[in-house]
């Protein structure tokens, strides 16, 4: 036998035990501390809170009232579509015997009708957004008292944003639950 190669190999073993021992204890470590997670239960939820808020009665009952406000312009939205359409219409129907005058005339018709339309669209939306905003302010500390409540009911370790979670079941959704307790308030 070779005793040559013996010595180098266990100095070599030797130093690659040295340097690979510090490793094998941070590894044994790690693995310890995730058994330990893993073996104390800890009871996690997820949670939408904007679909929770948004949900409840309340916010239901002010978008029901904010489609009572909006509904004269959301008609004249409709009329004013329905008017272009047909500006449209005319256009392709009859624009090969139509004079240049006339097709100015139309075209003129739907920027205008464009305007308008765009106008009346951007002031549904702002007053949708502002009233939206406006909501989540006003319910924010209903809110954060309906998820207290749940997590303390139900003795959660742990409530994640749903926009945060990758990906969950049904079981751990508690956003019913607020919105039930959002609702008894």
């Amino acid at each position: 036998m070779n005793t040559e190669f013996v010595n180098t190999s266990s100095r070599a073993f030797s130093r690659i035990s040295k340097l690979a021992m510090p490793l094998l204890v941070g590894a044994l470590i790690s693995v310890a501390s995730v058994s330990a997670f893993a073996q104390a239960p800890q009871k996690v939820a997820v949670l939408d809170m904007s679909a929770a808020l948004f949900n409840s009665d309340k916010a239901k009952a002010v978008d029901e009232q904010l489609k009572t406000e909006t509904s004269e312009d959301e008609q004249k939205i409709r009329n004013l579509a329905e008017e272009g359409r047909k500006l449209q219409e005319k256009m392709q129907k009859d624009g090969a015997v139509m004079s240049d005058a006339d097709k100015r005339k139309i075209e003129d018709q739907l920027q205008e009708i464009n305007v308008q339309y765009q106008y009346l669209v951007q002031k549904i939306q702002k007053l949708l957004e502002d009233r939206r905003q406006q909501f989540q302010q006003t319910y924010a500390p209903n809110l954060i008292q309906a998820i207290t409540a749940v997590v303390e009911e139900e003795s959660y370790d742990m409530v994640l944003r749903a926009e945060a979670v990758l990906h969950y079941t049904g079981t751990f959704d508690i956003t019913a639950k607020v919105t039930e307790k959002l609702n008894k308030q």
